[in-house]
């Protein structure tokens, strides 16, 4: 891809027999929101360190704005900012002494640096509590901080590793939108997440990764049409939920997946009403009669539970509704 900033190619990194990144492969454009979506232990931190040369692959090739992270880690640093998934901030400084302070690490001159933590404090909506200590800051106000620090070395690509997690629905939706300034602004963003809908609301493109390989990848609604149309979802009693799979596979040539957090049977429903149809008369045969049951279009929770056989994490689905 030739406007790829990031490129990824065969990436192998293991724990021990633990394999964190299986051969993964991909390309991000510019000036996109790029978001990594998959469960706990997918790979997604994993290859966020690597990219900002905190951790070294076992294998494969890795380049950041034009630059191997292993032959050039400097020149890599020098273009990138991050932030992690816990504040990475000093809690008896104030917010502008934070923000100061990794503006002189990234090397800027002191008076260059106070000038740019003010212009991104005032960015963030943290003008008015820049002078006080960020231990007396709210969850929301924390990643904005740590947001801040990413930021002040005027980054051209930024990493955010779960940048929503543990702040409140209003704060969350505040950060989706300096985000996007950001990215209006000429910076290329990579995210990962387990929250859906935050991938639904803020990316471009959306890589789906689990066991360390790349699943599927496209923007929203590609992977929303690659489920096969509309979905068919029902609850069955819990003592005939194994048969009920089991009766339900080939239907449409899919599988029924249970989503343990939802407490529903899902699966494929490439002809629709014909689909739903053709699932109730198995059913019915087998003498098995769902308590509920519906059709509806394809959202990210299906794509994630599809791609992935698993729901996304409990904390993920009870924030969402929330917001």
């Amino acid at each position: 891809m030739s406007n790829a900033i990031i490129s990824v190619e065969h990436l192998l990194k293991a724990y021990g027999e633990v394999k964190a990144l299986d051969g993964l492969s991909l390309d991000i454009e510019r000036g996109v929101i790029f978001a990594l979506l998959g469960p706990n232990g997918a790979g997604k931190t994993t290859l966020i360190r690597i990219l900002a040369t905190l951790l070294r692959a076992d294998g494969g090739t890795a380049h950041v704005a034009g630059y191997d992270v292993r032959r050039n880690p400097a020149e890599v640093r020098r273009r990138i900012g991050l932030a992690g998934q816990y504040a990475a901030v000093d809690d008896y400084l104030t917010g502008r002494e934070n923000t100061e302070m990794t503006g002189r690490l990234y090397g800027l001159p002191r008076r260059q640096a106070r000038a740019r933590a003010g212009e991104v404090l005032e960015r963030l909506h943290l003008a008015d509590a820049a002078d006080r200590q960020v231990k007396t800051y709210s969850g929301g106000m924390r990643r904005r901080i740590d947001l801040a620090a990413s930021l002040v070395g005027e980054p051209d690509i930024l990493f955010l590793d779960e940048p929503t997690t543990g702040v409140d629905p209003a704060s969350r939706r505040d950060i989706w939108g300096l985000i996007h300034d950001l990215v209006d602004g000429g910076t290329t963003v990579l995210l990962t997440t387990q929250y859906l809908e935050e991938a639904d609301q803020l990316a471009d493109r959306i890589a789906v990764i689990d066991h360390g390989r790349l699943v599927s990848e496209g923007t929203a609604e590609q992977l929303k049409a690659r489920t096969g149309g509309s979905v068919l979802e029902l609850s069955v009693p819990d003592d005939q939920r194994d048969s009920a799979v089991a009766i339900l596979g080939g239907v449409d040539g899919g599988h029924a997946t249970y989503d343990t957090h939802r407490g529903t049977l899902v699966l494929p429903a490439r002809r629709g009403a014909n689909t739903l149809r053709e699932a109730l008369q198995r059913l019915d045969g087998a003498g098995i009669r769902p308590d509920d049951i519906g059709l509806h279009q394809p959202t990210l929770d299906d794509v994630f539970l599809h791609l992935t056989g698993r729901a996304p994490a409990p904390s993920a689905l009870a924030e969402r509704t929330m917001v």
